[in-house]
């Protein structure tokens, strides 16, 4: 009894270390003889704040089932960011899909000047300051976030300076 009181606690330890969002929820379906069975896929991206972050991607019959899922995924798919002075070493471009994606640098108190999913990864990642910007015309949140990723992957911690 003592046993399973424990590992709760243990997982809220986990969750407090990482900062989790959700991404995208949608609801899909497979056809059976009897008829349609519904699924949620949820996206979530999860970070430390301090240059880790990564996004899962998992399905589930209800929504809770498939965010846990989801942040497990994310768990495994961390990458780490290398950041110099709360921004990015130099500017960055990607594509996933039919999207893609510029960072570039900012100046200190500039702040996170991106939309959609590049603002929610680098806030994650805890770069303070970012300039960036989806190029392409897709609204696809889930190839928005892993185009992200992507560019975050590229990056080169600088030694110059």
């Amino acid at each position: 009894m003592t046993e399973s009181t424990r590992r709760p606690r243990a997982r809220e330890r986990e969750k407090s270390e990482y900062e989790q969002r959700l991404l995208d929820v949608a609801r899909v379906t497979r056809v059976v003889a009897g008829g349609r069975r519904f699924s949620f896929r949820i996206t979530v991206a999860i970070g430390n704040m301090k240059g880790k972050v990564g996004i899962g991607l998992a399905k589930g019959q209800d929504v809770t089932l498939g965010v846990e899922k989801a942040a497990l995924k994310a768990r495994k798919n961390l990458i780490e960011v290398p950041t110099k002075e709360g921004t990015i070493p130099h500017e960055v471009s990607a594509k996933f899909g039919a999207a893609q994606v510029i960072l570039k640098p900012a100046k200190r108190g500039r702040g996170l000047v991106a939309g959609g999913m590049l603002r929610i990864i680098c806030a994650l990642a805890g770069i303070e300051n970012i300039s960036g910007k989806v190029v392409s015309r897709s609204t696809n949140k889930l190839n928005n976030a892993r185009a992200t990723i992507e560019a975050l992957k590229k990056l080169k911690n600088s030694a110059r300076g």
